[in-house]
């Protein structure tokens, strides 16, 4: 109950903090960077008072920091931001591109003085952990800033971790980790597997590895995982962009959850790089296509990707039939709106194992006539109990359909070799239940925003496409 407690309790300073700082202009995506900087500094302080070897370079400590205010406080702090961003190891990546968004000395101080008052590094890394991942679902809700995209619901990940079942002896990757909540839920499954030191020591060291191609992202993720104690010398971390890698290294499992959209303007042309790749300008199948040149021969992978790479023509319907031919697509998980902070976004979980060509599918349609919103019915694990206990993991032998003709509305339903050859496209339908929109007028609003946002980034993007369009 104490820790319960003291969780509580910091999180309301946190949010008390974020309150007073927005109220002065500093958004809460900008107080989560910062807060992580200025947290690091203080568990480095707390370590070297335990007798342990401070990593950060002399000049650069909390001690050179705590006692100064007003201009010198902030010409410090933004000293020591630049100099740490140039370090190596976890130092480097957890300040990848540090700057300052906290001008104002009085608000800085603030949350200095608010981090001061605890002892971070002694306490238990599930208690610290759990306060910084709830930081960072309350940073994913912020619509303005549009960190949502970096932020996959946690019952969601849950269940994809507990159905592909890393064990602790495998390597697992996210190529696109957004705050790595994927591998911190690998981790949390992996690490009860066993009480062996050795595989203990390279679940820690060197079983998961993450990338992202933004650097506040890479910080958050790499201080996600350290202050779970992984990662303390080296964060499994990488500021890249994944599309455009060309390394040799291979995989047992990926869990994964590309960005929705477009590439971001002005970002390196992945054919490019990958002459290898079907091309497209596609986002989500470019990284579908990544995903499958990561993955070792009989690897496993759980992806969340949107209707349309099941559904599209052209090069998608290339890179599905590849899809199809050398790998066993066996699984999908048809996903409801509302679960992610876009909105209106139509998504599957696809599960597949490399190696054997695709014969049945089995599709568990967790969409028809069901909704839920980020506020007023969130998804919770329990929704996903029925998936995980009909997917079988480990002995998919034994699924069962609850899909037959005395139950047409049945969620879970086996699609033949023969009726995936006949298919057009992967989009699987059979329910037949009465739809009703529960959405808010607020909602619904917001939807129509969104889609007005993409048609206006589609007309954008044409008329650079076509050299330019007189007003």
């Amino acid at each position: 109950m104490a820790e319960q407690k003291s969780e509580s309790t910091l999180l309301k300073k946190v949010w008390d903090i974020a309150n007073v700082l927005s109220a002065a202009g500093v958004g809460f995506t900008d107080y989560v960077t910062q807060l992580t900087y200025i947290l690091f500094l203080k568990m480095d302080e707390e370590k070297e008072e335990l007798g342990l070897t401070s990593t950060v370079p002399d000049g650069c400590r909390w001690k050179d920091l705590v006692s100064l205010s007003g201009k010198d406080l902030v010409d410090k702090y933004e000293e020591i931001l630049q100099e740490l961003s140039e370090q190596d190891g976890i130092m480097g990546t957890i300040f990848t591109g540090a700057t300052n968004k906290i001008d104002r000395p009085v608000m800085l101080k603030k949350v200095m003085d608010m981090v001061n008052e605890e002892n971070w590094y002694m306490m238990e890394g599930d208690v610290k952990g759990a306060i910084y991942e709830k930081i960072l679902e309350k940073n994913g809700q912020d619509k303005k800033s549009g960190a949502g995209q970096y932020f996959t619901p946690r019952a969601l990940i849950s269940a994809i971790v507990d159905v592909v079942d890393p064990k602790i002896t495998e390597t697992v990757a996210d190529p696109c980790c957004g705050t790595a909540g994927f591998l911190l839920a690998a981790y949390e499954h992996m690490r009860t597997q066993s009480r062996d030191m050795e595989k203990q020591k390279f679940l820690k060291e060197h079983a998961l590895h993450g990338a992202d191609n933004t650097a506040l992202v890479v910080t958050l993720a790499s201080m996600n995982l350290y202050l779970h104690d992984i990662g303390i010398k080296s964060s499994p971390i990488e500021y890249k962009d994944s599309l455009i890698d060309t390394s040799d290294t291979m995989y047992d499992v990926i869990l994964t959850n590309p960005p929705f959209g477009t590439r971001p303007q002005g970002s390196v042309d992945v054919s490019a790089n990958r002459p290898e790749f079907i091309e497209t300008s596609d986002n989500q199948v470019n990284f579908l296509q990544h995903i499958m040149s990561i993955v070792k021969t009989g690897g496993r992978v759980g992806v969340v990707l949107p209707d349309s790479v099941l559904t599209g023509d052209g090069a998608t319907r290339k890179v599905r039939e590849k899809l199809l031919k050398d790998f066993n697509l066996h699984t999908i998980l048809r996903l409801p709106t509302g679960i992610f902070y876009a909105n209106g976004v139509k998504t599957n979980v696809l599960f597949f194992d490399k190696g054997e060509p695709t014969k049945e599918i089995w599709v568990y349609d967790y969409r028809t006539g069901i909704h839920h919103t980020q506020v007023q019915n969130p998804l919770k694990r329990s929704d996903l109990e029925d998936f995980v206990t009909c997917y079988c993991s480990g002995h998919r032998q034994d699924r069962r359909q609850t899909y037959s003709k005395e139950n047409p509305n049945g969620r879970w339903r086996c699609f033949s070799e023969e009726e995936v050859a006949k298919a057009d496209t992967l989009d699987f339908k059979w329910i037949n239940l009465e739809e009703k929109d529960t959405r808010t007028v607020g909602e619904i609003l917001d939807e129509m925003q969104e889609e007005a946002n993409g048609i206006q980034d589609a007309v954008a993007k044409l008329k650079t496409m076509l050299g330019g369009i007189e007003e």
